[in-house]
């Protein structure tokens, strides 16, 4: 069954997540997905109150630049996240907007290696293990939680590029697509990951995320087309979806098909009730996706 969800889009200002959160949960949305996007709202502290404010709701964060922080600190908040909300957090890391890094004096050289070291010692971290690592760029010595997560915990990874998607499938649990990806793309990026898997000789399970620009409502053609302009991708065919739940539905169907287990449908930076995008979600799109 594919897992449907949306994006509290952060161009909107924290105090609105309360509302939304809950609208989420009183609709029976599945996952809700916040973004740390430069230099607008924490990905750590968003998450945990939105999952603070609901009992069920499964909170991702999609994702955590990893220049921004040291491995240390995002497992140690990853593992309390886990131990406090149990099952419901999902946490991706990546390289971030280069751009974003450089405003901070954070951009790496290279953001691959950057990427591997970081998701080899995360992942260990939240294992229980004690780490030792003396890497190009992540160095630990003798670091261990004192409180890991109780049970095994997913990482997952954005990516895009074919080094980064295929990182992904050696060293993360997960991958993150941007809405930029078509259902040609999600095809794509599925066998890049599995060659990272089968270099790794990994035979659990991975699965891959995409959101998906969404738009419903009477002048959602424009919002939708207009969005897609701003970020240059306006001629890439079959991206994006425009319309009521029905014609939502077939475009979350073509990216299941492509091989994506999770669609998450993200608002315009425009969407003028965003309440109403949550319940549109979870309470019209929800039925018709198997």
């Amino acid at each position: 069954m594919t897992t449907l969800g949306a994006v509290f889009r952060p161009q909107l200002p924290p105090e609105r997540l309360r509302a939304l959160a809950r609208a989420a949960e009183d609709a029976g949305l599945e996952e809700l997905w916040l973004w740390e996007d430069c230099f607008l709202e924490g990905g750590i502290s968003a998450a945990a109150a939105a999952l603070a404010w609901t009992d069920r709701l499964r909170v991702g964060v999609g994702l955590l630049p990893v220049p921004l922080r040291n491995v240390a600190v995002t497992a140690m908040e990853a593992a309390t996240l886990h131990r406090l909300f149990p099952g419901r957090p999902v946490l991706g890391v990546g390289h971030g907007v280069q751009d974003w890094m450089g405003q901070v004096g954070a951009r790496a050289e290279s953001p691959v290696t950057l990427l591997r070291e970081y998701l080899v010692a995360l992942r260990a971290l939240l294992a229980g293990e004690r780490v030792t690592t003396d890497g190009r760029y992540v160095k630990l010595d003798d670091v261990a939680l004192d409180w890991p997560p109780p049970a095994p915990v997913e990482i997952l990874a954005g990516a895009t590029g074919p080094r980064s998607l295929r990182l992904s499938g050696e060293a993360a649990d997960g991958t993150i697509l941007t809405a930029s990806t078509p259902p040609e793309g999600v095809r794509k990026a599925r066998q890049l990951i599995d060659e990272g898997r089968t270099s790794a000789s990994r035979t659990d399970a991975h699965q891959v995320v995409v959101y998906l620009l969404t738009a419903t409502g009477p002048d959602a053609a424009a919002r939708l087309h207009a969005e897609l302009q701003v970020e240059g991708v306006a001629s890439v065919p079959d991206l994006g979806v425009a319309g009521d739940a029905d014609t939502v539905a077939k475009a979350v169907q073509r990216l299941t098909d492509a091989g994506a287990d999770t669609v998450i449908l993200q608002p315009t930076a425009d969407e003028p009730d965003p309440e109403s995008f949550i319940r549109f979600t979870a309470e019209e799109v929800r039925s018709l996706v198997p």
